[in-house]
């Protein structure tokens, strides 16, 4: 019974001492203007460079999901060469393998007969430039050979127009299908690229349909993108060394592994593997370079981190020096504040509060510049808006932490001060 009126009270009391604290502090801030903005700013960069650099590897990292989801849920791929990604000198080299030949690409297909979508694709050349009436792209388009189950299993959709028919695929027809910002370079935002004769390359192709945007964050996939028949491209863009991927897309998510390892199986089969030997190609779920792309961004983050902190040290140390000459300059007011009755405790708790007040006020400045460097990078790889809700929490705790960590030497150098003493100070 009597804790249930003690706790209350204490709390009351409490919150009291926090009012009153913080209506000096705010008085103390504004009495000193331009110091206390001079302050906030040097917590706010240092809040920015650590809310900014973290929200904006987020984004990169939302950006990196998005993209993989984007290629086709439940999917997985094989293809010739080991998708390894490279960090520094110390990047795990790519493996090599024998290149997947169009014969054995096409056994698989028609052998895989499970519940699943299965296509064919190959790079025909990534350094594409092509031209209408006088436009022309930058020399770094993708253009690929492709089957009729390609923009499915690779996640794209058709803004208009049409996929490729059977008969387009089965011979060496000379149509294409591009991406958004080829339509774009070629065509203004204006005017249809439906039927329209493009060059690619040397020869002449007729434009059958324009693909939704998907943006092009991490450099996969994207718009820089022209789709042309699977034997078209065996045909014009012949080279010794040219390696067909097979992408397959499962109809029931939980199948994907246990079709995963039928697959693996069958092309092993395919591509004469002994028991005894490892598999000569690559074969992995989309889902799994999107973790080892983030997996590599973790030491990134951590660096980053380092560097933020570092700045905030910085801060913390400008903050510390303003808040003992703050003390050096109010001294007379603290002799004045003990002669009428204020304890160690109630001086000391005054100034860390003014610090923790300044911290918060910067900090929360910060905060916003952060979200907003956070989100101008998640716009540009085609995120949209986001909220680094666990970075603003961070931050907050974090503006908390620097200003106790400041105040307190100048708050305990202030509640040792000798009444008399201060009450002389000029």
């Amino acid at each position: 019974m009597a804790a249930a009126i003690i706790v209350p009270l204490l709390l009351t009391v409490c919150m009291i001492l926090l009012k009153e604290n913080t209506g000096i502090a705010l008085n103390a801030i504004q009495s000193n203007k331009l110091r206390a903005i001079i302050t906030m700013l040097i917590i706010a960069i240092g809040i920015t460079a650590l809310v900014g650099t973290l929200s904006a590897i987020d984004a990169i990292k939302n950006g990196i999901n998005s993209n993989f989801t984007n290629m086709g849920a439940n999917t997985f791929t094989i293809r010739g060469n080991e998708n390894a990604v490279r960090v520094g000198r110390k990047g795990r080299k790519q493996k090599q393998y024998p290149v997947i030949r169009y014969q054995e690409a096409l056994q698989f297909k028609k052998e895989f007969t499970f519940p699943c979508l299965t296509s064919i694709s190959t790079l025909a050349t990534f350094s594409g430039r092509l031209k209408y009436n006088g436009e022309r792209t930058n020399p770094n388009i993708q253009i690929f050979g492709t089957d009729d189950n390609y923009l499915q299993t690779a996640g794209y959709e058709l803004a208009e127009g049409r996929n490729f028919s059977t008969n387009e695929i089965n011979s060496i027809t000379p149509v294409t299908i591009i991406g958004q910002e080829v339509a774009t370079a070629l065509f203004g935002d204006k005017k249809s690229a439906l039927n329209a004769l493009i060059s690619v390359g040397a020869a002449k192709y007729k434009v059958i349909g324009v693909l939704k945007s998907k943006g092009n964050s991490s450099g996969f996939g994207g718009d820089k993108i022209a789709l042309i028949p699977l034997l078209n491209a065996r045909q014009y863009f012949a080279k010794p060394d040219m390696s067909f991927t097979i992408n397959v897309m499962v109809s029931n998510g939980q199948l994907l592994d246990l079709l995963l390892f039928e697959g693996t199986g069958l092309f092993r089969k395919i591509r004469k593997c002994d028991l005894a030997s490892a598999a000569n190609f690559d074969i992995v779920k989309s889902d799994n370079l999107a973790s080892l792309l983030i997996d590599n961004l973790q030491k990134v983050t951590m660096g980053a981190t380092i560097i933020g902190f570092i700045t905030l040290l910085g801060a913390a140390i400008g903050l510390m020096n303003i808040m003992l000459v703050s003390v050096t300059e109010r001294t007379r007011e603290i002799g004045i504040r003990k002669a009428l009755g204020a304890t160690e405790i109630t001086i000391k708790n005054q100034f860390l509060i003014e610090s923790i007040v300044i911290c918060l006020m910067g900090g929360l400045l910060g905060i916003v510049f952060g979200i907003a460097i956070g989100n101008l990078i998640s716009f540009g790889l085609g995120v949209g808006f986001f909220i680094p809700w666990f970075w603003i929490l961070n931050g907050l705790i974090i503006c908390i932490l620097v200003g106790l960590l400041s105040g307190y030497i100048p708050a305990q150098r202030a509640s040792k001060l000798d009444p008399i003493e201060s009450l002389r100070f000029e």
